[in-house]
């Protein structure tokens, strides 16, 4: 049994878990914090994790997939750590952030519109004056109002542990012009329904729901109407208020 302690956006937790590629997919995070909880995936949580991959395979018409009781033990911590932030004043995001001069930026989208491509279009315009926070699933700590990485960060493993406040959220829609423009209070909540962590508790739920309403109250979001082209971070900087200059 792997017995170690993270700092994971702000939080110290002890993570207790059978495989040691599963530590060694941790390690960046280990420190000597006085944990604050401890996630321990049963193998009950390892089965619900794997019942929900098969359900969702069937939906999307894929079949055959044998998933590793390690790649499982790995979702299964993610979930657990999702669920206990919460108590913790921590959000869950599905998104891609970015560190443009300091302060952080929070890109979600339907799937395929391409977050990703978005983020990378801001590193080849702004240079050094970006980084990747993450480029998946980062975590906002409402406490602070920082955003964090986490070793959850896609296909193509960009992020680090690191930390940047959150000056926005910004959502993309595919378009053939660039504009971006701020989203209404019921636009923001849709949002975030749509791309925060959701759990399946009532109780947690509604601290969830606590959370993004503070969140909202203390952070601009934004909609971003663009394609593929190097103007679209030019524009969304702009619209942001991001110095120009280089």
């Amino acid at each position: 049994m792997e017995d170690f302690i993270i700092g994971l956006a702000g939080v110290s937790v002890r993570i207790r878990c059978r495989s040691p590629r599963n530590r060694l997919f941790l390690e960046d995070y280990i420190t000597s914090g006085e944990p604050r909880f401890t996630v321990e995936p049963t193998q009950e949580d390892i089965e619900r994790i794997r019942s929900d991959f098969a359900r969702k395979d069937q939906e999307e018409g894929n079949g055959g997939f044998i998933r590793s009781e390690t790649f499982l033990e790995n979702n299964a911590i993610h979930a657990i750590l999702a669920e206990r932030m919460v108590a913790e004043g921590v959000l869950l995001i599905h998104g891609s952030a970015l560190c443009m001069d300091g302060q952080a930026v929070i890109f979600t989208a339907a799937s395929g519109t391409g977050k990703s491509t978005h983020t990378r279009l801001w590193r080849e315009v702004f240079g050094s004056r970006v980084w990747m926070i993450n480029d998946d699933k980062p975590m906002i700590n409402t406490r602070e109002m920082r955003v964090y990485g986490t070793p959850w960060d896609g296909k193509h493993h960009l992020s680090r542990n690191a930390s940047a406040p959150l000056k926005a959220i910004v959502e993309l829609k595919r378009s053939s012009t660039n504009r971006i423009a701020p989203m209404s209070k019921a636009g923001a909540v849709s949002l975030l329904m749509k791309h925060a962590y959701v759990s399946r508790d009532p109780v947690t739920m509604g601290k969830i729901l606590t959370l993004e309403e503070h969140l909202l109250g203390a952070v601009e979001c934004h909609v971003l109407y663009c394609n593929m082209d190097p103007e679209a971070a030019r524009t969304a900087c702009e619209g942001l208020h991001f110095s120009p200059g280089t």
